[in-house]
């Protein structure tokens, strides 16, 4: 019943929403002249202000029209060259010629499946573009997917990425964002242990939870203290008739929406007292920037309840992959199998969602990867978000993420333009620390 309490909810606001957005529409209106003074400013912003906190966001676009490659500015294109139930591939298509195509490496971005959608990322695939040829997983919204569709869990997950590395035919570096990490070394595990020739030439592992007994964050604890069964009783509902995916087990969005927000609720309350300050001054730059941002922070998609309570379980609570009983299909996940498969990992100093060494232990489990093979990035001063976004990303993260691929891919380094930065902050190439290694706390 809570998602249907949560949509009776939305619907019992809506004549307040409508009203508070048509306010806001006569006020700003430029022939009145009400809507200039003080009071009409004011009022004005508190209209705007609240129909933006009390509408349901639906899922933003890309809106990736044009990149640089070579000093030049192109067309791109967005296509979908795979659609499965649940997840669509897109490909960021370039109007450039074939010779500088071939030239530049192809880019598999595996966004997370946890609550946002995958144009969480767009800052991700823009700063990769101008210098490969890059898709994304486009995760879907389980709520959106007939019940006919069938189950996707865990296992379903790992299917998806084993069938799209194989559409490359191993010309591909896969990088994975945060949840995806444990899904896409089980894929690469099993490709490798079964000498498929379809292995990625690289993977690099973002801020992932491939062992989260290593300083653990207030998630990973809330998984442990609570337990499988507490999941399934309290945050596990059932998809309303209004949607497509009626009759669904889900874990909602706004249930995962609400637990981002409690994290870091001061910090939002602020951010919206500091959006109605600046629609009252006028200040429409900074206002912009706030809109932009929650429009996709707030935006949320809901996940199917079997892949939500396998993961949880798998990941947070029995710690299968790096404790080495991990299965899919009943078949067991090793990493030690992965030899070919480059392998980088970064973490951001401050990451509060996933500790620093949880996706450095990677490394340790990849036993058979030679050291030239590996690469360990920790960057220091950025959270969970700017290990993938942002300008420390853009200037000091992406130039290292370049020369990794460079150097593990057939067409050669690429070119020192690209790599200008001067990788501040710790990189450790070999993969592991030259000290202890790190041990679970």
């Amino acid at each position: 019943m809570l998602y249907h309490w949560f949509e009776l909810g939305q619907v019992a606001c809506r004549p307040a929403r409508v009203a508070a957005d048509t306010c806001r529409l006569l006020l700003g209106h430029p022939f009145n002249p009400v809507g200039r003074t003080p009071l009409g400013r004011s009022v004005t912003a508190a209209c705007e202000v609240f129909e933006r906190t009390t509408r349901r966001y639906s899922r933003p676009s890309f809106s990736i029209t044009e990149t640089t490659v070579d000093d030049v500015s192109v067309a791109v294109r967005e296509e979908t060259v795979l659609d499965l139930p649940f997840c669509r591939l897109q490909h960021f298509e370039r109007e450039i010629s074939e010779q500088t195509a071939r030239a530049q490496p192809r880019i598999l971005i595996v966004a997370p499946m946890s609550g946002h959608f995958a144009t969480l990322l767009r800052g991700t695939v823009k700063a990769l573009l101008p210098f490969a040829d890059v898709s994304i997983t486009d995760w879907q919204d389980a709520r959106g997917v007939p019940y006919s569709a069938g189950r996707f869990d865990l296992d379903t997950y790992i299917d998806y990425i084993i069938r799209m590395l194989r559409l490359f035919e191993g010309d591909v570096h896969v990088l994975a964002v945060c949840q995806p990490t444990v899904p896409v070394m089980a894929a690469v595990s099993l490709l490798e242990e079964a000498g498929d020739e379809d292995v990625p030439l690289s993977m690099t592992l973002m801020g992932g939870p491939i062992d989260t007994r290593i300083n653990p964050t207030a998630v990973n604890r809330l998984a442990e203290q609570r337990g499988l069964d507490w999941f399934d009783r309290n945050v596990i509902t059932t998809v309303p008739w209004l949607h497509p995916g009626r009759g669904r087990s889900v874990y909602p969005g706004f249930l995962q929406l609400s637990g981002f927000m409690t994290m870091n609720l001061d910090r939002h309350v602020a951010a919206h007292k500091d959006l109605f300050l600046h629609l009252v001054r006028g200040d429409g730059d900074s206002a912009l920037k706030h809109k932009e941002f929650y429009d996709e922070y707030l935006a949320v998609m809901d996940l199917a309840a079997e892949f939500y309570l396998q993961t949880v379980d798998t990941v947070f609570i029995r710690h299968a992959l790096p404790k080495g009983g991990m299965t899919h299909r009943g078949q067991a996940i090793d990493p030690a199998a992965i030899s070919r498969v480059a392998l980088m990992t970064v973490e951001g100093e401050k990451d509060d969602i996933t500790g620093v060494g949880q996706c450095q232990a990677a490394h340790a489990l990849c036993s058979s990867l030679k050291a030239d093979k590996r690469r360990h990035r920790e960057q220091a001063g950025v959270g969970h978000y700017g290990i993938f976004n942002g300008s420390r990303f853009s200037a000091e993260i992406l130039p290292d993420i370049l020369d990794f691929i460079g150097q593990n891919d057939h067409r050669g380094p690429m070119r020192p333009a690209v790599l200008r930065s001067a990788r501040p902050g710790k990189v450790i190439d070999g993969g592991l620390p030259t000290g202890p290694p790190a041990t679970p706390s």
